[in-house]
């Protein structure tokens, strides 16, 4: 089955240094901003104990997990900090007309 681009959102509704969350059918994504405003996104739930990271605490390209305080760095998926170990699996993302897109496999 091919990819399409979806529409997330706008640019402006989500600021520089946070994120939001973005469900689409059975996935649930987190979609952030960067300081520098490039966008990116990864699975939504932490791969420690799934919570949403939706819910979290961005800090230049690390977003801190709300429940223990697990660390990935959120342009790569890398885990960065216990209790999070794996790694989180990243989307591709454009900006086009304004808009956030992402694709999900």
């Amino acid at each position: 089955m091919p990819q399409e681009w979806i529409e997330v959102c706008e640019v402006d509704e989500i600021d520089e240094e946070d994120v939001i969350r973005f469900d689409h059918g059975p996935v649930s994504l987190a979609v952030y901003r960067s300081d520098k405003n490039q966008f990116y996104a990864t699975e939504g739930f932490c791969t420690h104990e799934k919570v949403h990271l939706a819910d979290g605490l961005v800090m230049g390209s690390t977003i801190e997990c709300p429940k223990h305080n697990g660390r990935f760095d959120y342009t790569t998926g890398a885990a960065k900090k216990t209790p999070a170990c794996d790694a989180l699996k990243t989307y591709p993302v454009q900006v086009e007309s304004g808009k956030v897109y992402v694709k999900i496999d």
